[in-house]
């Protein structure tokens, strides 16, 4: 897991996990940030590559 300023990378192996484990990422990466979890977005990046970020219009209240 790499967790950036506003983003969280994972690499997820075990596919049984995938929606407990995104669930508990958007949560983490809502609350570090401070913004709505209907702001948080999920990106699949590669194989069993998955980045959690805040959407630009859920940052707007950081700036």
């Amino acid at each position: 897991m790499n967790f950036e300023s506003h983003s969280m990378t994972l690499k997820i192996w075990d596919h049984s996990t995938i929606d407990h484990t995104l669930e508990t990422a958007i949560t983490q990466v809502a609350s570090r940030t401070n913004a709505a979890k209907e702001h948080v977005r999920v990106t699949r990046s590669g194989p069993n590559v998955f980045t959690v970020s805040v959407a630009d219009e859920g940052l707007a209240h950081l700036g």
